[in-house]
């Protein structure tokens, strides 16, 4: 497992409000297993992570989403936090930056309320996923199949439910990169992504 993403490079999108946890621990998963990350957000300089509601630690910021490209990266990591996906959900550039990874078809994984920014993206419409409970009905509105399981993969795309599932979804993003892509899945595409 150590070199299984050897030459791999992953990137994490996130912005002030990112559960630190959700950050760290899959960022030290793929790092472990060979994989060089980028932490992609909306500004240079430093993003304000939380424990739940409480401020945590600051992460310096790699680069900005406007000058991201999906196609530098061989996979994605969205954690979640409340206030870090509706953040990223209102930024034009990060919901084009995500799109890519489906069009592309990249593994991405997800967890917690990281799916809004799949809802916004329009990448999630006939897609199996989990997610923080209380986002369920946001993603069956935007066509998604919501299951209550500690991990869900769907063609590339890895959905966890809270930080207690980490050591679950860090073992199946680590697979899943190491698989690299997969069929685009046409149902969830939108008409820019298929």
């Amino acid at each position: 497992m150590a070199e299984d993403l050897k030459g791999r490079k992953i990137a994490i999108l996130a912005a002030d409000g990112v559960e630190q946890v959700e950050l760290e621990k899959p960022r030290k998963a793929v790092e472990e297993a060979g994989a060089e990350t980028e932490l992609i957000s909306l500004e240079d300089g430093q993003i304000q992570a939380t424990d739940h509601m409480d401020q945590a630690d600051k992460f310096d910021v790699d680069k900005t989403v406007g000058d991201a490209a999906a196609s530098d990266y061989d996979g994605l990591i969205l954690p979640g936090g409340v206030h870090n996906p509706d953040a990223l959900r209102r930024d034009s550039d990060a919901v084009s930056f995500v799109q890519e990874f489906f069009k592309d078809g990249k593994p991405v994984g997800v967890i917690c309320h990281g799916p809004w920014t799949l809802i916004e993206a329009d990448v999630v419409k006939g897609r199996k996923l989990t997610s923080f409970s209380s986002i369920q009905t946001d993603l069956r509105n935007a066509g998604a199949e919501w299951v209550d399981e500690e991990v869900v993969v769907d063609e590339g795309l890895v959905s966890s439910r809270n930080p207690d599932d980490l050591p679950a979804f860090c073992s199946k993003i680590v697979e899943e990169f190491a698989e690299g892509r997969h069929k685009v899945h046409d149902e969830g595409a939108t008409a820019g992504v298929s």
